[in-house]
């Protein structure tokens, strides 16, 4: 299978000018677009209510906070955010962050860290966010079967008031107009719905 190019949206939360310019020549704008480094909490809390972000690199400690509240925030109460998020930490407080964070699906690097270490959590973190709307798109294909479950019931309800038919004889109605006409159960059921105004 050939390898598709995607692009990603990086927001880098770090105050290390060091760590930033190592960071910058493995984000090639044909992947990462765009990119955009703030030094602070504050500084990116405020870039995310501008715009969503595929992933989110945390280099720690920052000046306004340590991080780790942060990157939990970001991920919402049981890491049902999209945007994948990862956290730089020293050595000596790794294992202490990553037990408080990897429930959320955060991911945990330590510090001092190489460039292949670096290259390769961007792999993870891709194929992550690849993941993630994958399953967003699922989510969404689900959301839309269910919204026509709901009109069908609703338009079998309206035959079934008005028109006296049973539940049988209303879902058996609705699927052969959809197969007479060759259009979708929802189409038909706006139709009756549209028709008895319900």
């Amino acid at each position: 299978m050939p390898y598709k190019e995607h692009l990603y949206s990086v927001l880098i939360v770090s105050a290390s000018d060091k760590f930033n310019g190592a960071l910058g020549p493995l984000l090639p704008p044909a992947t990462y677009t765009p990119v955009k480094i703030v030094g602070s909490i504050a500084e990116a809390q405020r870039q995310l209510l501008e715009r969503f972000y595929d992933l989110v690199i945390i280099n720690t400690p920052l000046p306004d906070d340590f991080g780790r509240k942060f990157a939990v925030e970001l991920m919402g109460n049981r890491g049902e955010s999209s945007t994948v998020v990862l956290l730089c930490v020293k050595n000596e407080l790794y294992a202490e962050i990553y037990e408080k964070v990897m429930d959320y699906g955060i991911f945990t690097l330590r510090k001092p860290l190489s460039l292949q270490m670096i290259v390769q959590a961007l792999d993870w973190m891709c194929a992550m966010r690849q993941r993630l709307c994958g399953l967003e798109k699922k989510t969404v294909s689900l959301e839309d079967k269910m919204a026509e479950i709901r009109i069908v019931n609703r338009a079998k309800w309206a035959l079934i008031e008005v028109c006296k038919m049973t539940e049988a004889d209303a879902h058996r109605y609705i699927e052969k107009q959809a197969m007479d006409r060759c259009i979708s159960k929802k189409e038909v059921a706006e139709g009756i719905l549209q028709t008895y105004q319900v």
